[in-house]
This record gives C-alpha cells, structure tokens and sequence, in this order.
C-alpha cells in the first residue's frame, strides 16, 4: 500500500510533464503574451470608457454616463472631424502610393550587384536614421518662404517663390512628401529582401522565351514579390495612418491655423491637450482605432482571395 502511494506523485508529475511538453511553445510564451496583452487590453479599455463619459478638465474629475451620445455627436462634426478623416485618408494613400512605386523602382535598381552598391544602400537609408520631429524641423526650414533654401533654388531656375508649409492647399502636399522623403526608404529595404530572397531560375526562364525586361517583371517577379508587397503596405500603411510626429512638428496645434493637415492623430491630441476634452478625444481614438483595424481587415481578405 506504501508502495502505491509513493508511486503516485510521480505519475501525476510524469502526465504534467507530458502535458508541458506537448504545449511548451504557449507556456514559454504565455508570459510575455500576458504583459503584451495588458499592456494593449488596459489602455483600450480604459479609452472605451473615457468615451462613454463626459469627462474633461481631468480624467480624475467626476464625469458622467452619456452612452453613445459623444459617438453622435463626433459623428455628425462636419467641420473638424469628417475633414480630418478626408485628410488622414488622402495622407495616408497618396504617401502609400509614391513610397511603394518610388520603392520598388529603387529595390530593383539596387537587386543586382553593381560598383558603390554598398554606398549607395548606406545613401539612401540614411532618412531613417534621423527621428520624425528632426525631419520635420529641417524640412520647415528648407520650405520657409523667406529664408528657406527651396525657394531659393527655384529662384535660380526663374520660378516664383512658394507657400509650401505656409499655404493653406499647398501645406498636406508638402508634408506627403516629407513623408515620402522619410519613410520610402524602408519600404525599399522591405522589398529588397524579398527580392533578394527570390529564385533567379523562373526569371532566367523567361528570359530564355524572349521575355524583355518589363514582361519579366510584370509577370514573373511581381507575382513572386507580392506577399512582400502586402506586407510592406500594411506595415507603412498602418504607420502613415497613424502619423503625428510630422505633423505636428511642421504645423503646430490644430495641423495650422485652417487646420490644414489636421488628421485624426492630430484633431484627438488637440481635443485631449489643448482643451482637456477627454470624453470626445477617446471617442475620436476609437473611431480611429476603428478604421485601422478596418484597413487590415480588407487588405488581409483581399490577400487571402488573391486580389492583392
């Protein structure tokens, strides 16, 4: 009878055993997970219900119930807060747009080994290293209207002096290409991975059937490179989406004194730090939060079902 009670811890360590091992990627992971996924549920939660209260003045100060009614209300803003979804979505697809041809164009160029490809690289990667609000500062000097080197050099060529920064249409075009000038480079380093990583056989093969170079490319390597397309669109698009830094550091308060690059980043942070209306800010971070989860959600399907 000892005998079989002693025996019996170590069966149920024996069947614990089996248990973690089988399942011993979750257990590793399960407590980095868990600090994650605090660190993301707790602030999330906490803005849901920042957006169902009237709270302003302080996030301490007593606020009251008001349900959907700030959703409404921030829904039915047709002059600062529909403009800033207009603006965050042309930000957003225009910036897209030139970073992924400008940077495929590069990749390519830099896919096959050539001499001074190590400078080059170094060259052109060298935006990423300075931090957005240093990009931002530079770039309002180099487009002051008075003093700025832009206008400066088009001077040179006999072209008039520009608003840029200062003009009221010309300011959200400017900071695009800001933008573009920043963040395409890591665009190109995505795509020059997955060129890299690329067989060179079925290119060779098509080149053995007489294929010219953008026959090749149109349909050899761009069908290849495209899961590296999507995920360099979703990883800079998510990230020009949420663009602050740039904007803020070029403009001001309120992107401008018409608001002229006023995203959503930008009209919440004005709402939260300006005039202390938390219950309206968090509404307008969830709505946002809303739509980026949105975007993923269609480029993901559209992935899936092989119309990207």
């Amino acid at each position: 009878m000892a005998s079989i009670a002693s025996t019996q811890p170590s069966g149920d360590l024996t069947g614990w055993t089996r248990w973690a091992n089988n399942h011993r990627k979750w257990l590793f992971a399960a407590p980095a997970m868990t600090f994650v996924g605090a660190l993301i549920i707790f602030p999330l939660a906490w803005t849901i219900y920042l957006s169902l209260t009237d709270a302003e003045g302080s996030v301490r100060a007593e606020s009251e119930f008001v349900g959907f009614a700030n959703y409404l209300e921030v829904l039915s803003d047709t002059d600062r807060f529909w403009p800033a979804v207009l603006r965050t979505v042309g930000f957003t697809g225009v910036a897209l747009l030139f970073e992924i041809v400008i940077g495929m164009a590069v990749a390519l160029l830099l896919w096959r080994p050539f001499r001074g490809e190590r400078w080059v690289r170094v060259a052109i990667l060298l935006p990423l290293v300075a931090t957005p609000v240093a990009v931002g500062m530079m770039w309002r000097l180099i487009f002051d209207p008075n003093i700025g080197m832009a206008n400066q050099i088009l001077g040179w060529v006999g072209i008039g002096p520009q608003p840029w920064l200062a003009g009221q249409h010309s300011a959200l075009p400017t900071t695009i290409f800001i933008d573009i000038w920043q963040w395409t480079p890591m665009v190109v380093l995505i795509l020059l991975a997955g060129l890299t990583a690329l067989s060179n056989e079925p290119d060779e093969a098509a080149r053995v059937d007489g294929a010219n170079a953008w026959q090749r490319f149109r349909h050899v390597t761009l069908p290849l490179l495209m899961p590296t397309v999507i995920v360099a669109i979703l990883l800079r698009g998510i990230d020009a989406l949420k663009t602050f830094d740039i904007l803020y550091a070029t403009k001001g308060r309120g992107g401008g004194s018409f608001h002229e690059v006023e995203t959503l980043n930008v009209y919440a942070y004005g709402l939260s730090f300006d005039y202390n209306e938390y219950g309206i800010s968090s509404t307008v971070l969830i709505i946002f939060f809303l739509i980026i989860i949105g975007s993923m959600w269609a480029l993901t399907s559209r992935r899936k079902k092989g119309a990207l």
